[in-house]
């Protein structure tokens, strides 16, 4: 039997969610179709998350689970459910029920239109105040450093999406190790459309990203789809080269027609200025050595630790 539909949600933290999740995607889907897959990822979470992922698994065999062997991160965890995912049409969503699975239908009603990938964009995020301002910010830093100019410039645009099995199959060919689920995707291109939803409160327990992995998840994700940052610190340094030609020309000027009294703190200041921009230029390029050490490497994006009705 052919699958239509694969769902597919990482999951962490999130042992008291997991029926509620399971109960209303199927109360969902089986309006569409019976022919369906649920894959839920148990992301190495320290709570009894895979137990109630085993419970549901057992009741009903469309359900499926993968166990990854420790936390490998929300987005190589969506790669090991695409990885297994069987449907014509497979669409991620997060697990803590912020992403409402009624609009499950009106994802495949785009898909029927002949569009490949679907993206969900949230009304309004749920979120704190912080988490929403630091969105917004780094998708503007973002779509600048990658030159982007015909994405939608906005950060409501969430991993609930849906991609056809085409998307699938070119996904599954992407070989970079660090890698962010939408920016793949953005990357992969294809025929794209947006729909409107509806952000809810989550169901239950709080966020697990706090400042310094939405710090880190935005590095990676800039350095993974960019490498302005290196072109803009030799612009930088063109510029300083410029800047103290003139600084030259200005004080041989003043020396023959209106001397200045020597002074250290301004010398002070222009070493510790010039020192801090290569120490940034340095740093920059370390980023980047660093990426390219992780990915010669080659590594698994993930390993399995079990699975359950694949």
């Amino acid at each position: 039997m052919s699958i239509e539909i694969s769902i597919v949600s990482p999951v962490y933290r999130a042992e008291k969610i997991v029926d509620k999740l399971v109960e209303d995607i199927i109360k969902n889907v089986n309006q569409i179709t019976q022919k369906f897959e649920i894959i839920l990822i148990e992301d190495g979470s320290p709570d009894n998350s895979w137990d109630k992922i085993v419970e549901n698994c057992e009741k009903d065999n469309r359900i499926k689970g993968i166990k990854l062997s420790r936390n490998f991160g929300q987005h190589y965890a969506i790669s090991a459910g695409i990885e297994s995912s069987e449907g014509d049409n497979v669409i991620v969503m997060d697990c803590d029920l912020q992403d409402d699975p009624k609009y499950i239908q009106k994802l495949l009603q785009k898909a029927k239109e002949g569009y490949d990938i679907v993206y969900t964009i949230k009304s309004k995020r749920k979120h704190s105040f912080f988490k929403n301002f630091f969105a917004s910010f780094f998708n503007i830093i973002f779509n600048w450093l990658i030159d982007n100019k015909n994405w939608k410039s906005s950060s409501e645009i969430g991993s609930y999406s849906l991609i056809t099995k085409k998307v699938v199959t070119a996904f599954r060919q992407y070989k970079d190790y660090r890698r962010h689920y939408l920016m793949v995707l953005r990357w992969l291109g294809f025929n794209y459309t947006f729909i409107e939803i509806e952000h809810k409160i989550r169901y239950e327990g709080k966020s697990s990203y706090n400042f310094s992995k939405l710090l880190t998840h935005a590095i990676d994700g800039i350095t993974s789809q960019s490498d302005k940052l290196l072109r803009l610190t030799v612009i930088l340094g063109f510029a300083l080269s410029f800047t103290s030609l003139l600084g030259i020309l200005y004080i041989i000027f003043r020396y023959f027609y209106a001397p200045i009294q020597n002074g250290w703190p301004s010398l002070v200041v222009l070493i510790l200025f010039t020192s801090g921009l290569i120490i940034t230029s340095i740093g920059i390029s370390a980023i980047y050595i660093g990426k390219i050490f992780e990915q010669t490497k080659q590594r698994p994006l993930f390993l399995i630790d079990k699975k359950i009705n694949l």
